[in-house]
């Protein structure tokens, strides 16, 4: 599964996406809005993208991590819209045989999707914003 969605991210929801008997590790990350960046005290952020084209990518994503180690089980989702701080933004689940390669797997996913992904957020602050978009010198776990 890959989505963007305007709901909110639930870690149970995310590791039930990608339960499998197979499994001994899943492994979830949740990427949740803090109250500070650069310095400056954050109030909100604010999430945009072209879903069509976000979850094209999302798609790529899961391709590239069940290649690379050898996953059928990865969910990933997107919110879009005004969150507040300590709400989820972004999450990721993976299972796989084994804890390590689920851990490298779910961080590899965030890796890439913070990269390749096009999704846009404004920083609210408390005093003023700025638009803030895909990064471009993120590299991916190896």
């Amino acid at each position: 599964m890959y989505r963007i969605t305007d709901q909110p991210i639930s870690a149970d929801a995310l590791a039930e996406l990608v339960a499998d008997p197979m499994a001994g590790g899943i492994c979830v990350f949740l990427g949740v809005v803090r109250d500070n960046a650069g310095g400056r005290r954050v109030r909100s952020l604010e999430y945009e993208a072209h879903p069509p084209m976000a979850e094209t990518k999302m798609k790529e994503i899961a391709q590239e991590v069940a290649e690379r180690f050898g996953l059928h089980r990865v969910a990933i989702l997107h919110r879009v819209g005004r969150l507040a701080v300590g709400e989820a933004s972004v999450g990721i689940a993976v299972a796989a045989p084994h804890r390590r390669m689920a851990f490298e797997a779910c961080q590899y996913a965030i890796d890439r999707l913070k990269v390749i992904v096009p999704i846009w957020k404004k920083e609210i602050f408390e005093d003023g914003e700025v638009w803030v978009g895909p990064a471009t010198t993120i590299e991916p776990s190896s």
